[in-house]
């Protein structure tokens, strides 16, 4: 079953007849694609349109059609944190079986999203979630206050994120930590696939690229943020 994709129809508050008159498909067809069957490439551009999610989170498995250009394992690239939905934040966490981790300073614009939360607490029951946030106090989050121009903000939002997140520390597969190392992106992984948003000076990670890879046999890029998410994990300290 691909249950990305039926999660997405879901949000979208559309049924497989719904999605096979919009698109002029056989409802069969449409129930076929949610047993886990690829459409035709015309047809997976329609569909994503409609449901409003990228089709390497609906298929992460389906190299992307005509970009031989870049590395394999870069699955996609957003101008800015911005530009990724909320859906798709959603749509991404969903496609997780075994790990989920979040990397960054505060992450506040996650656990301000009661879905996503809500989602996290269902998903420990069978994945792996590991959250790891600045120290409200360490140097590097006073640090990175100064450089968005938003001083003592930074440790806010962190503290902020942290009461949201309360409620998910009692779940059993859920560990957070306190981290005080300077972070020169944030990173978001679901399974094998990593969402990395870099951090530039003076400018909000918000508002800064975000580059999409997917884990593939030969990947160098995947693996060596992964390796450096597990060198900051090492070093924070247990949050119960």
């Amino acid at each position: 079953m691909n249950d990305v994709l039926r999660r997405a129809m879901y949000d979208a508050n559309l049924t497989d007849v719904d999605v096979s008159v919009k698109l002029v498909v056989d409802p069969k067809t449409v129930r076929n694609w949610m047993r886990g069957q690829m459409p035709h490439r015309r047809t997976r551009e329609a569909l994503t349109r409609l449901l409003g999610v990228e089709e390497e989170v609906i298929w992460p498995e389906h190299p992307s059609m005509g970009e031989n250009s870049r590395p394999a394992e870069i699955a996609g690239v957003y101008p800015r944190r911005t530009s990724i939905s909320s859906q798709n934040w959603l749509s991404f966490f969903e496609s997780a079986k075994a790990e989920i981790g979040i990397l960054a300073y505060s992450a506040l614009f996650l656990a301000e999203d009661a879905r996503v939360i809500r989602l996290l607490r269902e998903k420990s029951v069978s994945v792996r979630i590991r959250i790891a946030l600045g120290a409200p106090d360490g140097t590097n989050v006073v640090e990175r206050g100064i450089e968005e121009e938003i001083g003592e903000a930074m440790a806010a939002k962190i503290r902020n994120s942290l009461a949201l997140l309360e409620p998910l520390l009692s779940r059993d597969g859920v560990e957070l930590r306190l981290h005080d190392t300077v972070l020169y992106n944030s990173m978001y992984r679901s399974d094998d696939q990593l969402l990395v948003n870099q951090h530039s000076y003076g400018i909000p990670a918000a508002q800064s690229p975000v580059y999409h890879y997917r884990h593939s046999d030969d990947s160098e890029m995947f693996d060596s943020y992964v390796t450096s998410f597990e060198a900051v994990w090492s070093r924070g300290d247990q949050v119960h």
